[in-house]
């Protein structure tokens, strides 16, 4: 049973231990699967709010103080970033979005970037268009050389699922890739504003910043892959789950997917 829990020996045995006696019993239990089950990428309020779903009325602070009671933490952040600048290649398009990252409804606003993953002695490129209305990754490329057919690849993915009637604004840095004359091309045919960050200002694009910090710590730090063909499969089954089960705190304690699908039957 302790297999089958994948548990530290530590907090499984704790709970068998404490479970008539502790008030918190349930709650600890509770704590423990939803840990397991989202591979201890959930931190305390995540956890707490999932909880409330499931009708506990535990609160955040308590939650923590659980948690830490059972030698739970989730995955942190770690710093590392791949840079795609190489000068002024190409048009450099004006900062239209300004850190606004606010949207009302969806493909209203996009942001795409380019991360790397060092995996053994090769390297792997995600290429994704985050959808700024419920951080939806709505269209990805994954390839092992930062390439434009990459970004073609991620363009003609979002071109399957722009409405007719979208006018949004995409915002990147000025990675050489956005700057490419063929790139800005297809933006125009397809009604997209381009907007790009400020040279030197990494936050400008501070929403796709935060996603790749994100996926980096729940998926790939401290995680050992055999090859990048066993890497990429998980990079997708991390995308699937990011939006369509992974709850976020700014999109009321549901997934992007959800929170689509709720504001849609408004």
């Amino acid at each position: 049973m302790l297999q089958l829990s994948g548990l530290a020996r530590s907090t499984f045995y704790y709970y068998f231990k404490h479970r008539n006696s502790d008030k918190y019993a349930d709650a600890k239990k509770e704590i423990s699967e939803l840990f397991v089950q989202h591979k201890g990428r959930y931190g305390y309020r995540r956890i707490c709010s999932a909880l409330r779903q499931k009708g506990y009325t535990t609160n955040h602070k308590t939650v923590l103080k659980l948690m830490r009671s059972l030698h739970l933490r989730g995955k942190q952040s770690k710093n590392g970033k791949y840079h795609s600048y190489k000068g002024e290649v190409g048009k450099v398009a004006d900062n239209l979005l300004k850190r606004d990252f606010h949207a009302d409804k969806p493909f209203e606003k996009l942001a795409t970037d380019v991360t790397e993953f060092k995996i053994g002695d090769e390297k792997v490129y995600l290429s994704p268009v985050l959808d700024m209305f419920n951080r939806e990754i709505i269209s990805y490329s994954i390839s092992t050389s930062p390439n434009l057919w990459q970004i073609r690849e991620m363009l003609d993915g979002l071109f399957a699922k722009l409405p007719a009637d979208a006018r949004p604004l995409f915002h990147s840095d000025q990675g050489w890739q956005y700057q490419h004359a063929e790139y800005q091309r297809l933006l125009a045919e397809h009604n997209i504003t381009q907007s790009m960050s400020r040279k030197g200002n990494c936050m400008d694009n501070g929403i796709m910043e935060n996603f790749f910090g994100r996926l980096k710590v729940e998926m790939y730090y401290g995680e050992k892959f055999e090859s990048p063909r066993g890497f990429i499969e998980k990079l997708e089954e991390y995308i699937h789950y990011y939006n369509n089960e992974r709850i976020s705190l700014k999109l009321k304690g549901m997934s992007p997917v959800q929170y689509r699908a709720h504001s849609q039957a408004i």
